[in-house]
């Protein structure tokens, strides 16, 4: 479990510390409110961009887990070369969709006129490079189906310290670079994944853990790919309903103004901090899950999972306790003393840091799941959490009023501000952990097939 889940909580940690980096920039040498709610927003379309090849990646991890554990090793690099196939042409659409409907997301998201003007720059600079990002998120998942995370972790190594390098020299203007300001972060971060895609392409040409791209295997053969896509799709569409209803979520936020926009994008970029033990751990139940059930080892996957969940959440729980003892010292190294957003984002900390040993529960055992095949269930958890308590939730208790859809009845809300999201999200997170929990108790997902 270790052997598969330290590269992945370095990868993480690396990731991590770009976001931070480009908080920092914002927050010392932008400063603008303008800039940080935009910034938020970003954060938010560099989750949403990866998304876009989810179902493929997913569907790639669980059946090349299944394989490897099988020890079918050819099965498992067909399944590598028809996951890349199809990758392209989700990257194809994810490129004209996002060209084509771009500007229409930026301004369903509530933002006002400055930051949204922001977000758009950004999100131009980055619509080049979706191939790139596809062929990390689809070449990373097969690996670590095969059990190779450290390939991920060298690859976004790299990724990382491209991006961080030359976001801060574009903003500051080191040298004989040229001062462009937050165009700059944008460029960072393109280069960071246009290098990242290269050398992940260059890993499964020269045969990386097993599987090689062969251009001959890259001829779609449909039986496989329909296999590829019955596992993925409803894992595809779980973290596509996740995302969905995060942006939602958000631009319910932004309705409250900048100010809690600003508020709420620098308590996600902290509590990232969480999130990597999470996705480290999850990672590790997902190969685990799968490589043993394609071993006939039913029991080993029921133990790697809980063992996943117990030391990922010992981690979340010790980070829920940092935000809940230190929020400022947290808030105010991204913004400085007596920033506005710094002291409204320290009671946003202390809120979510109940939520920490819930969250890994929710992320770490839905990766078993998934890993097993189990990709309708996590997706229905979704829903009844997002769907049922935090989007309704949030309105009530962010807002002051709300129209109920449909109708022209307008209900008082609490109108708690971003403060009342926060506690509509920790709602949530609760639920949805005692559903993963039920789920993976009673084992149906053991009896899948892929």
């Amino acid at each position: 479990m270790l052997w598969l889940a330290l590269p992945v909580l370095a990868e993480q940690l690396l990731t991590m510390m770009v976001g931070y980096t480009d908080w920092w920039l914002a927050g010392h040498y932008l400063r603008e409110p303008s800039y940080l709610a935009a910034m938020g927003l970003m954060a938010y379309v560099l989750w949403l961009l990866p998304t876009m090849f989810s179902a493929v990646a997913l569907g790639a991890t669980a059946m090349v887990a299944r394989f490897v554990g099988g020890g079918e090793t050819e099965a498992a690099e067909r399944v590598a070369n028809q996951a890349v196939l199809v990758g392209l042409v989700f990257a194809l659409l994810a490129t004209l969709v996002t060209t084509f409907a771009g500007s229409a997301f930026v301004d369903a998201m509530q933002l006002e006129e400055d930051a949204a003007e922001h977000a758009t720059a950004y999100l131009w600079i980055l619509v080049p490079v979706l191939p790139a990002i596809m062929m990390e998120q689809i070449g990373i998942a097969c690996l670590r189906g095969a059990g190779d995370t450290v390939s991920g972790f060298v690859a976004k190594t790299i990724v990382n310290l491209i991006n961080v390098v030359v976001s801060a020299a574009l903003v500051i203007g080191w040298g004989p670079f040229p001062q462009l300001g937050w165009i700059g972060l944008a460029v960072g971060t393109a280069c960071g994944h246009g290098v990242g895609g290269l050398i992940l392409a260059c890993l499964l040409l020269a045969g990386r853990a097993g599987l090689r791209i062969r251009f001959h295997r890259l001829t779609p053969d449909l039986s496989l790919i329909r296999r590829l896509l019955r596992i993925g799709i409803p894992g595809g569409l779980d973290y596509a309903v996740i995302l969905a209803c995060h942006l939602i979520y958000v631009a319910i936020i932004n309705r409250v103004g900048t100010a809690a926009a600003a508020a709420h994008g620098l308590g996600i970029a902290i509590e990232s901090m969480a999130y990597l033990p999470a996705t480290a751990f999850q990672v590790a139940a997902m190969t685990m899950a799968g490589q043993m059930l394609g071993a006939r080892d039913p029991r080993r996957a029921v133990s790697s999972g809980w063992l996943a969940c117990c030391v990922g959440g010992g981690l979340l729980t010790g980070a829920g306790l940092l935000f809940f003892f230190t929020p400022t010292t947290l808030t105010t190294f991204f913004t400085g003393t007596n920033d506005p957003t710094a002291q409204t984002t320290i009671p946003l900390l202390r809120v979510v840091a109940f939520a920490m040993p819930s969250l890994a529960i929710t992320m770490i055992l839905a990766g078993a799941l998934r890993g097993a095949g189990d990709t309708r269930w996590p997706l229905a958890i979704s829903l009844v959490g997002y769907l049922g308590i935090r989007i309704p939730g949030a309105c009530f208790l962010a807002w002051d009023e709300v129209t109920v859809p449909w109708t022209t009845f307008v209900l008082p809300g609490c109108g708690w501000g971003v403060l009342g999201a926060w506690y509509a999200m920790l709602a949530d997170t609760l639920l949805r952990s005692v559903l993963v929990v039920a789920r993976f108790c009673h084992g149906g997902w053991k009896r899948i097939k892929v």
